[in-house]
Formats: structure tokens, C-alpha cells, sequence
């Protein structure tokens, strides 16, 4: 029996949840690592493997950098808490639900979906005109960003229609005045788009900021840029995700605890 199928004996679960709950506590790290975090505010989740309609979420208070595979908190799609412990002491956080669950029902192809607050993501969704297609990252969204508008603080279950009705078949999303939004079909990659989502925003943030005149490339190659990097996908994202978990591996590893 190896490490991961004992750990999931002892917390009660397959060995496939344990996995999920191993990468997405790392995804939390990673986040934290980049400087994305919110205090304890905003929210990752992924679709626990299974025949429920599961996902994972954080523990409500629990901070990005410190989060561990038994921190996440496991709720249907109705929001009740599958794994409550007996003094009911665990929480998440309402807005998170209403977004994630938003997704996880209308999108069943998206198992991994990510949510932050960073600096550059918020002042983009500010701008009227929105991520602009200037840089090589930002090109890989040309045609594929959607935007949702600011409706207050996401904890009216009516405005999950309205969200992915905006999202559509699109996997990332800008929501206006709030943050950003990458999906994935795994967590590799939703990781991978919010990345990429996140630095296209820090970039056209600095580039704005220094006051020069943009280039602006023909739409016909950013195009072009978004068809070629259509074609990145499944062993590359595994292959950068394994190299990027070893920020994490050589200094915190107790997140697979």
C-alpha cells in the first residue's frame, strides 16, 4: 500500500479524493506563493472524482500559504457540508458557494475552478475596455474572455444563472470590478490559465503605466496567437505543473496532510 492509498484509508476516502485534495491544497500554495490572496478571502474548488455531485472548497479562516489537504471542506451543490465534523465547526465561505457551484453545475467539463482578488486582476476588471490583447499571454485569451458584471457580494443564488450564462463555453472570466476567474479540466490547468490570466493583467497594468504608446498587434495575429496556443494542453500541463509544485515540495510539504 503506498503513502497516498494508506493517508485516504485513515481520512476515509478514495485514494482518487486524497489526490484531489493533495493538488488543490497545493494549488492554494502556489496562489498564496504568487502573491494572489485576499487575506482568507477568495476561494478554489474542485470536483471531488466520484458519482456525487461533490466539490472541495477551503475552510472558511484558513490562509492560502498554510492550507493542507484535510483543511478542505467537501459540500454538494446545495451547499451543505458533506464532511462536517461532530461540533460542526467547519465553515466556507457563502460567496465562494454561490460562484462555485454556479460553475460546477453548468459546467460539468470544468472540474478545477479558481477565484482571486490579486492587485492587477481587480484594477483590469476595472477598466472599461477590459484585458486587452498586447502581450503574448494575453493573446491566448483573445476571443475566449468572458465578463460578468459587479452585482454586490455573491451571496444571492439567483445570480449563478447570470454567471455562466456570461461565462458560456469560455473556461476564464473577468468579473467586473471583483477579480478574475479560470476553470480547467483538471487543476493543472486551471492553475495554468489563471497564471497566465494573471500575468497578462500585471503586465498591461505596467505597460499603461509607463505612459508610452501601445502597440497594438492586427487582430488577424492575435488570432493566429490564439489558435497556437489552443493546441497546448494535457502532457505540457502536467509537465509545467510538475515543475511548479516544487516551489512548494522543497519548503512546505505539509500540504499533503
Amino acid at each position: 500500500m503506498n503513502i497516498a492509498t494508506s493517508k485516504a484509508a485513515v481520512q476515509g476516502m478514495t485514494e482518487e479524493e486524497w489526490k484531489t485534495r493533495c493538488d488543490l491544497a497545493a494549488c492554494y500554495r502556489l496562489v498564496a506563493h504568487y502573491g494572489w490572496t485576499d487575506l482568507v478571502y477568495t476561494h478554489l474548488s474542485a470536483r471531488v472524482p466520484g458519482p456525487h455531485e461533490h466539490f472541495l472548497i477551503n475552510q472558511y479562516g484558513v490562509l492560502f500559504h498554510q492550507m493542507r489537504a484535510s483543511d478542505l471542506v467537501k459540500v454538494d451543490v446545495d451547499g451543505t457540508i458533506v464532511d462536517q465534523d461532530a461540533s460542526g465547526s467547519r465553515h466556507i465561505n457563502q460567496a465562494g458557494y454561490t460562484i462555485h457551484s454556479a460553475v460546477h453545475m453548468a459546467r460539468p467539463d470544468l472540474t478545477c475552478v479558481l477565484h482571486t482578488h490579486s492587485a492587477a486582476g481587480i484594477a483590469v476588471s476595472c477598466m472599461k475596455q477590459g484585458l486587452l490583447s498586447i502581450s503574448q499571454q494575453a493573446m491566448r485569451f483573445h476571443g475566449k474572455l468572458s465578463y460578468h458584471d459587479y452585482e454586490g457580494i455573491a451571496l444571492d443564488l439567483g445570480e449563478r444563472e447570470r454567471l455562466v450564462n456570461d461565462l458560456g463555453d469560455n473556461k476564464c472570466m473577468i468579473l467586473r470590478n471583483h477579480g478574475l476567474l479560470a476553470g480547467g479540466s483538471s487543476i493543472p490547468e486551471a492553475f495554468l490559465n489563471l497564471h497566465r490570466l494573471e500575468f497578462s493583467c500585471k503586465t498591461q497594468v505596467m505597460a499603461m503605466a509607463g505612459g508610452a504608446e501601445l502597440v497594438y498587434p492586427p487582430k488577424e495575429v492575435c488570432e493566429h496567437a490564439a489558435r497556437q496556443s489552443s493546441g497546448t494542453g494535457g502532457k505540457h500541463q502536467e509537465q509545467v505543473w510538475n515543475a511548479i509544485i516544487r516551489l512548494i515540495e522543497n519548503d512546505t510539504p505539509d500540504y499533503r496532510t
